[in-house]
């Protein structure tokens, strides 16, 4: 009776988290953001405050659902994020695993869906912190370059979708080509949740059978300089990283874990 009653519980707690972020997400675009957009009048201060507001939101939306006991969790080498100008490549198990990445990024910068610029949750937040939107097209990779170069800790997760469990590892050529085309280093972060919940095509209710529990690993940087060397051409050497990414979060536990 007590595991039914709990798992109950955090059914609930898991609709009221995704309830609470998005009554967040419109609380800072009606009421935070505009009077910084008013008294902060230059561009680049005003996004590092923004930045900073939604690092916050997302520690306090993290805290909340551990408060509620929907996880745990731990946070590995947290000191190698404290930096800035980061390109930082992660794998995607679960739906929340940018909420856990930005709470750690005080001045975060992130390649998102430019449907998220038009959800009246969320395009106040990915406006005002000066995101870079994924549907720029042949500049992209310029983008994302250029918001690393400006401080920016840019993440990104290679996959371009959240993990499946089934089937092999896959990642997308992009962080590959930011990498080598802006002799950019790179600061791997492991993620892994266990029992898997949140995942591809998984719907919110499906609660695992207890309280999950996450892992953000960051890894000592991976030089872009070996990649390059010998490489005959850029094209060449973005294939050649994506393969190595692909093998190294692979073996290092990066899928899903169940």
């Amino acid at each position: 009776m007590a595991e039914r009653l709990n798992h109950l519980w955090r059914i609930f707690g898991t609709g009221l988290s995704f309830l609470a972020f998005g009554l967040g997400g419109l609380a800072l675009r009606l009421l935070v953001f505009p009077p910084l957009q008013w008294c902060v009048r230059d561009p680049r201060h005003r996004r590092r405050l923004v930045r900073r507001t939604v690092q916050r939101s997302f520690a306090a939306h993290v805290e909340l659902m551990r408060r509620l006991g929907l996880l745990t969790y731990e946070i590995r080498h947290r000191e190698r994020l404290q930096r800035d100008g980061l390109l930082i490549l992660a794998n995607h198990p679960t739906l929340i695993d940018v909420v856990f990445l930005i709470s750690r990024l005080p001045n975060a910068d992130c390649v998102v869906k430019s449907a998220l610029a038009r959800n009246p949750f969320t395009r106040g937040p990915v406006r005002a912190a000066g995101y870079v939107f994924n549907d720029d097209g042949a500049g992209l990779v310029d983008d994302c370059i250029a918001a690393v170069r400006r401080g920016g800790n840019l993440v990104i997760f290679p996959e371009g979708t959240r993990t499946r469990r089934d089937g092999p590892l896959h990642l997308q050529r992009g962080a590959a080509n930011i990498a080598v085309r802006g002799r950019l280093d790179i600061t791997p972060v492991r993620l892994s949740c266990t029992p898997m919940t949140l995942g591809k095509g998984e719907k919110w209710y499906r609660v695992p059978a207890r309280r999950f529990h996450v892992v953000v690993d960051v890894q000592p940087d991976l030089e872009i300089a070996a990649f390059l060397d010998g490489a005959q051409g850029e094209a060449l050497a973005a294939r050649q990283l994506t393969d190595y990414l692909t093998q190294y979060f692979a073996a290092g536990g990066l899928r899903a874990v169940t």
